[in-house]
């Protein structure tokens, strides 16, 4: 045997070992804590695949923060249960499911807010006007602005916000601005709106990138996890929450204007003490990217109430906490239901157990309905989500699809005539273990009706999906909904 043979030989051997190494260490290591349908997918993966596998697991396996930013949640979670110390509330007399109180617990329990009374929140499904509306907000601020973004994007459409910001400013307002770097690096307006960020920082606008991507600036984490959350804090007084990033409604993106895509959202203008808990959210984030503490300003939020008796709690969640915050709320919900559910998602791709949940409501006799879009944005999730449409439809679900050319991006949920959700997360995996996410819960008639007339609105215009119209669709479909189902468990 020749010296080059015997080293080829000597190189496969090797490889193979090693090969072997990494498999026998997945075993071990990827099945600690995760769901078995997601370990299993990885270790499909790996032993397939042991150097492809191995190498994304490590990139992207570990589906939680750096520990010094799960560190600095912890001791936030610990500030804010101090500061809101004996607010939680739930009245004697309340009207409402006697399911609340848990819910609120359970919340109170994972993601320290309370469950407040004494505010007010009126809904903005209007894309335009909400980003003016948030631009004349900002222009009341007397002490500050807080702004937190998934995606952020200077463009003809957000130019009102963004002098609202520098006049703001200019006044001596103190504004900051926190924007996630991935989410906003992919739209084409991403370097317009670092060098007007720049220039506003000349007058005061402070900004900084949530969970940047840097390496050789020594800051990486996981890339795939997220701040999805999108929130505006005008002095404590008012917030704005939901679904919609700031930035034209085509995303500035050449395919989608070729589609004619249009995004309809949903945004909650908030008032009263729960305006603090908002703020919470902002004052935690801005801490874990920036180290500096904004003390004082919770306690001015909770002071403000407004002339109104909803109850409401913010609900935060992501891989700085412990738990799926966001996904044992919406169970809990679907379990506590007994008349009726209506849930906007534009991404619906459950596990295991919010899957049986939404089912198991419907089969005990809840009206449950889902609105999605009839066209998707993202084709993976879109084939993906569909994969799930035969066994809710099984189940009693109906499923109405909001028509072309909009995509449906809001995100909310009302149960029975109690209460409402509304927020920046998802129904999908990547919601409940990947992303920074809030969810508001309402509690009151006057929200719930509000929020119904936006789900009738839908309703009214959406085509409803039915078993037979699914099983209809072309294999080829099929065989991709089935295939883009088992890479959404690579969580």
């Amino acid at each position: 045997m020749t010296g080059g043979a015997q080293w080829v030989i000597e190189l496969l051997l090797g490889l193979s070992i090693f090969g072997w190494a990494v498999r026998i260490a997945a075993l071990m290591a990827v099945p600690v804590n995760r769901r078995p349908g997601s370990a299993t997918a990885w270790l499909m993966l790996i032993f397939l695949a042991p150097y492809l596998g191995g190498a994304l697991y490590l990139l992207i396996g570990d589906p939680k923060l750096p520990k010094v930013r799960r560190e600095k949640q912890r001791r936030a979670n610990a500030r804010i249960l101090e500061l809101t110390a004996g607010m939680d509330h739930v009245p004697d007399d309340d009207p409402g499911p006697p399911w609340l109180a848990s819910v609120a617990r359970l919340n109170r329990n994972l993601g320290a807010m309370p469950l407040v009374t004494g505010n007010h929140v009126r809904l903005i499904d209007d894309y335009d006007a909400a980003i003016h509306e948030m631009a004349d907000a900002i222009d009341t601020a007397t002490e500050y602005v807080h702004v937190e973004v998934y995606i952020l994007a200077f463009d003809d459409v957000t130019r009102p916000f963004f002098a609202a910001l520098e006049r703001a400013a200019q006044r001596g307002v103190k504004v900051r601005v926190l924007w996630d770097h991935i989410g906003s690096r992919g739209v084409p307006a991403y370097r317009g709106t670092r060098r007007e960020l720049t220039r506003l920082a000349g007058v005061g606008v402070e900004s900084h990138l949530m969970l940047p991507v840097l390496p050789l600036r020594r800051q990486f984490q996981r890339p795939d996890l997220r701040n999805h959350r999108k929130l505006i804090v005008v002095d404590g007084h008012v917030a704005y929450v939901g679904s919609q990033n700031v930035i034209d409604r085509t995303y500035g993106k050449r395919k989608n204007r070729r589609r004619g895509l249009k995004w309809q959202e949903l945004v909650a203008r908030v008032e009263g003490p729960v305006v603090g808990g908002v703020n919470a959210l902002f004052v935690t984030d801005w801490f874990s990217e920036t180290d500096e503490i904004l003390a004082g300003e919770i306690e001015r939020g909770d002071a403000h109430l407004a002339t109104s008796s909803l109850e409401c709690q913010v609900v935060p969640s992501g891989p700085g906490f412990d738990g799926e915050n966001n996904l044992k709320l919406f169970n809990s919900l679907m379990y506590a239901a007994t008349e009726r559910v209506s849930i906007t998602s534009p991404y619906f791709v459950p596990d295991a157990s919010l899957l049986t949940a939404v089912c198991t409501a419907a089969e005990r006799g809840v009206d449950v309905e889902l609105f999605v879009s009839a066209v998707g944005d993202q084709w993976m999730v879109y084939h993906a989500q569909r994969s799930y449409y035969e066994v809710l439809l099984r189940a009693g679900v109906r499923i109405y699809r909001y028509p072309a050319p909009y995509i449906l991006h809001a995100k909310h949920m009302t149960v029975d005539d109690a209460v409402g959700v509304i927020g920046s997360s998802n129904l999908d995996m990547r919601s409940f273990e990947l992303n920074l996410e809030s969810t508001l819960l309402v509690h009151g008639s006057d929200f719930v009706d509000e929020l119904r007339a936006i789900e009738d609105g839908y309703r009214a215009i959406s085509a409803e999906l039915t078993l037979t119209e699914h099983l209809a669709r072309p294999l080829p479909g099929r065989v991709v909904d089935n295939i883009a189902r088992l890479t959404s468990a690579l969580q």
